[in-house]
């Protein structure tokens, strides 16, 4: 057996460079780190690279060299639309090639070869030659196909092109406002109503977006709606979904269903019941039991499913299941074996080949019917919701929010096991405030298997997520640019960075975004190389800007200093609200559950000096009155955020009632009860959606921000009244 490979080796580095595998970088605290030989072998393993021994890198090296001789085409080529691009096409040295485009609407154009010398190059004995062609800038955008036809010696290649947006247009927003944009920041699932079965759901997200319409409100952004475990235990964050693709039905109104009207009175009876158990919930201020709610929830959908639809409405099932297609149907099949799997058991789906899985399609045919109608359900009812924003006045409407990830054992987990990595999680590097690093526990995609997959899986993705949405926000959208890959059994600090094609990503995003209507706001918090920012402000895609993280040598940044491009907000769900903020809460939390890396009373020194350095920024402005409520805190940082040029302002709903409780504390999983905390005010006492408009704190940092805006789009008006561009 051949020796492991020294550490240091520069094979090992040089190969890990040809597969996008950081070898080296610098951490939150400015300190060069070299990442080690074993976190690199893991993570090489994870793209089926063997690199355990010299030889065995050597052969890696040579195959990573000349895969592109060995392939006609690229696997997909993303472009941006006019701008000219050229394509290689490799083929036997001296045949005669030919290079077309087919169009998404059947037309044909063929592409100009044009006069780039490249040698050839020897490949498994033969002498491969390279032809260039040059892909005109005036291809229209959308998703197309480059077809190459070689003389007799060589098949003819095929290969997805897409033709994406240089720049994503800007949404016109209010004159009054400046041009500029705010909106509510919202966990769908903490915000209920009477009528809510002790969840927020889709009816309440509409009640919510029409009040904020009525408000001047233009977006409201929530949490993802992804797809949770078809039954007990329900995973309570909506970052860890077993699917992306999909909606979680837990959202859905029963009441809302059209069939539900025309039930007999003895089903109708059940479903009450059913309500009446879980309506006390509602007003509970205790943690959300997902479980519980879904219990009946279920069952009294299974009742409506069941009673049958008129022939109209099939057709419009029929039409969605075929619209939808093969993806939706691998999720229901996916549910339909979940539900019924016992903890143990041999897991059916191991077994994917066309006759097993065929036998369980059939097998269990009720069921994924059942489960595909729970999507069309509550597919229509966020289309209604989207449909009330706009209604209601509201320039961009629902903000739907895109999770990092999935679960490494859920849905699409399975159905895309071929395009994401195993033996490996996604996290992030130890940063200020996550002193030990994360582990999200989701599996990555492969980059070089999803530019093998033509993009495909990202395209249905954001496809499907911005069906019924005027925004997009991308948790976390460094990772489209590059994840930091943690091999199981290390720790979050043993991890790497592994790069993206980004010029692909993005331009995949920008193009379904841009056919959808909907603008893109990417997560670019924490670790980012700096021309990360500028290449996204390049594409039209806003950043995110948070008061806390605004800093400038140690102090809080002036607003004025903000990008433009931004959704600029106080607080964000990975932090407490900010009355929780201010009162320390972060620090007393973080100390009980063990996760702080540095002396407690260093800790909360550090956080007073931060508030005091901030209430003095307020004061600096007059926005603080002598001895200020915490109220009027909340208030005056709101101000101090619209006094940037961001060009949307979002407003934490939990900030507007005065709640204390963080939704998640990063870094724990049970520890703390993550993604469970029911709307509330400072007292702990729940806030329904029909409490809001008569909620004094709501309505007057309401005013506040509205003020605010205004004010300062009047400063930007010259006298005859025409807008003038904001500094």
């Amino acid at each position: 057996m051949e020796d492991h490979i020294d550490v240091g080796s520069s094979g090992l580095r040089a190969l890990a460079a040809a597969y996008g595998v950081a070898t080296e970088f610098w951490d939150y605290r400015g300190i060069h780190q070299q990442v080690p030989d074993s976190t690199l072998r893991s993570v090489l393993a994870a793209m089926d690279v063997l690199a355990e021994t010299d030889h065995q890198v050597q052969a890696a090296l040579a195959v990573a060299q000349s895969a592109p001789w060995r392939r006609t085409l690229p696997p997909c080529v993303v472009v941006r639309a006019g701008v000219p691009e050229q394509v290689p096409v490799h083929v036997p040295d001296g045949a005669t090639v030919r290079l077309r485009v087919v169009l998404e609407d059947g037309a044909e154009r063929e592409l100009e070869q044009v006069d780039v010398w490249v040698a050839p190059q020897e490949v498994d004995g033969a002498q491969v030659g390279r032809a260039t062609f040059a892909l005109p800038a005036d291809l229209p955008l959308g998703w197309h196909e480059l077809v190459v036809d070689v003389d007799e010696r060589t098949a003819t290649a095929r290969s997805p092109l897409a033709i994406t947006p240089s720049r994503l247009p800007m949404p016109e927003l209010r004159a009054e406002q400046g041009g500029r944009a705010w909106g509510l920041m919202a966990q769908l699932y903490s915000v209920r109503s009477a009528a809510s079965w002790g969840i927020g759901d889709l009816a309440d997200l509409a009640e919510l977006t029409g009040l904020s319409g009525e408000l001047g409100g233009d977006f409201l952004l929530i949490n993802p709606l992804h797809a949770a475990e078809p039954g007990a235990p329900m995973t309570p964050s909506p970052y860890l979904p077993t699917t992306r693709q999909f909606l979680n039905p837990i959202y859905i109104r029963p009441e809302d269903i059209r069939e539900t009207a025309y039930l007999p009175n003895s089903q109708r009876t059940l479903l009450e019941w059913a309500l009446d158990a879980l309506r006390p919930m509602n007003t509970d201020a205790g943690p959300i039991d997902r479980d519980a709610v879904w219990a009946e929830k279920k069952s009294a959908l299974e009742t409506i499913f069941a009673a049958g639809r008129s022939r109209s409405r099939q057709r419009s099932l029929d039409r969605f299941r075929a619209e939808l297609g093969r993806r939706l149907e691998d999720f229901a099949l996916w549910c339909a074996v979940a539900e019924q799997h016992t903890e143990g058991e041999p897991w059916p789906l191991d077994d994917a080949t066309p006759g097993a899985l065929g036998r369980l399609r059939r097998e269990l045919a009720e069921r994924i019917d059942f489960f595909c109608w729970l999507q069309w359900v509550a597919d229509e009812q966020l289309e209604r919701a989207q449909r009330t924003a706009r209604e209601a006045g509201m320039r961009i409407g629902v903000m739907q929010d895109l999770a990092v990830g999935v679960h490494p054992r859920g849905a699409d987990s399975w159905s895309m096991a071929g395009v994401l990595a195993r033996g490996i999680t996604v996290g992030a590097p130890p940063d200020m405030y996550n002193q030990q690093g994360q582990d999200w526990s989701q599996p990555p995609w492969r980059p070089d298997a999803l530019a093998e997959a033509g993009y495909r899986p990202l395209r249905d993705l954001v496809r499907t997520v911005v069906r019924h949405a005027g925004a997009l926000r991308v948790d976390h959208i460094i990772g489209l640019f590059r994840l930091w890959w943690i091999p199981d059994g290390a720790s979050a600090e043993e991890g790497t960075y592994v790069r993206y094609d980004h010029e692909a990503m993005v331009g995949v995003l920008a193009l379904e975004a841009y056919r959808a209507g909907a603008m893109v706001i990417g997560e670019d918090l924490g670790t980012v190389e700096p021309w990360v920012r500028d290449y996204l402000s390049e594409r039209g895609v806003l950043g995110t800007s948070v008061l806390w993280f605004e800093q400038e040598d140690n102090r809080p940044r002036r607003p004025e200093d903000y990008r433009e491009l931004a959704l600029a907000t106080v607080t964000t769900h990975d932090l407490p609200p900010t009355a929780g903020y201010l009162a320390e809460e972060h620090v007393e939390l973080r100390q009980q559950l063990g996760l702080l890396t540095e002396p407690a009373a260093q800790v909360r020194l550090a956080a007073q000096i931060e508030r005091e350095r901030m209430l003095q920024a307020l004061r600096d402005r007059f926005l603080l009155p002598p001895d200020p409520t915490e109220r009027q805190i909340v208030e005056a940082l709101h101000r101090f955020v619209v006094h940037s040029p961001s060009l949307l302002v979002g407003v934490a709903l939990t900030d507007a009632v005065g709640e204390r409780r963080a939704q998640n504390q990063p870094g724990t999983d049970t520890e703390y009860p993550n993604w469970k905390m029911p709307l509330a005010d400072g007292g702990e006492t729940a806030v329904l959606v029909e409490d809001l408009p008569g909620n004094a704190r709501f309505s007057s940092l309401v005013a506040a921000v509205r003020q605010e805006l205004a004010d300062r789009a009047a400063t930007a008006q010259p006298a005859d009244g025409q807008q003038v561009s904001r500094p």
